[in-house]
């Protein structure tokens, strides 16, 4: 799969596969995103106990079953699950949408910590590993997948969000000052965060993205994604950093910018 877009495009990516078009992380969503024309949809995985490995982003039922329900998600049986959220797709149904989709790219967002052996292994039974990127904060997972499959592309996901933090209005004010922060700094860290995560590239929040960081990155031979990119002037300022790769809820977003138009 291409992880820098070099003299290309910019390498277009669905966020759960397109959410601002369909209900997140569901085989509609991942249609939404193909219809759009994106190179690659990212998704998430999560864990059942005692289930199979789920596409959802996270333990929180009320987001799983798009508000739905209340509660908690890895301690339910996949039946249950489906009585709240019935889109709710196993891994191997969504990788099974991959299959015969060749032109697309599959970036694989780690929300567990275990069981990543199922991962690798469902990844090769669906031929999927030359085309996919394992992304996550989490060192110690992106070890473990990179050493199940050595072939597998790996990026590192920074910073992590929290409990999902950057979605909350009240908390907008310190994050931006965060982030600025952070961006100040992080061309200066990048070099040690590739090597540290054995990765192939960096999964930045857009917040935190300037043109050192993506040219340190690049002269590592490392590739740079920014999520989530929902905005016109956020899509821009991507584009002029120098970015590889755009995440974003709304794919559409990428037909607004002329020079970007599939």
């Amino acid at each position: 799969m291409r992880l820098l877009r070099e003299d290309g495009p910019l390498i277009r990516v669905g966020h759960r596969g397109a959410a601002a078009l369909a209900p997140e992380n569901t085989l509609a969503a991942f249609e939404a995103a193909f219809g759009a024309g994106v190179d690659a949809i990212e998704l998430d995985v999560l864990d059942l106990v005692g289930g199979p490995l789920v596409v959802a982003h996270s333990n929180d039922l009320f987001e799983v079953s798009h508000g739905a329900a209340c509660g908690t998600v890895r301690d339910r049986s996949l039946a249950e699950l489906r009585e709240l959220a019935p889109e709710l797709p196993t891994l191997d149904e969504a990788l099974e949408f991959f299959v015969d989709r060749q032109e697309l790219a599959v970036q694989v967002d780690l929300k567990l910590s275990e069981r990543l052996d199922e991962l690798a292994a469902a990844l090769q039974r669906h031929g999927l590993v030359g085309r996919t990127v394992v992304s996550s904060f989490h060192r110690a997972s992106l070890a473990a997948v990179a050493r199940a499959l050595p072939s597998v592309r790996i990026g590192f996901t920074y910073p992590e969000d929290r409990r999902g933090v950057a979605r909350r209005r009240i908390l907008h004010p310190a994050i931006r000052l965060g982030t600025v922060v952070l961006r100040a700094v992080l061309a200066r860290r990048v070099g040690a965060m590739l090597a540290r995560a054995g990765a192939d590239a960096l999964m930045l929040h857009h917040a935190v993205v300037s043109p050192e960081a993506v040219a340190v990155a690049h002269a590592r031979g490392a590739a740079v994604w920014s999520w989530t990119v929902d905005g016109p002037a956020e899509l821009a300022r991507m584009e002029a950093a120098g970015v590889d790769a755009v995440i974003t809820n709304d794919p559409r977003l990428f037909r607004v910018v002329g020079t970007l138009a599939p």
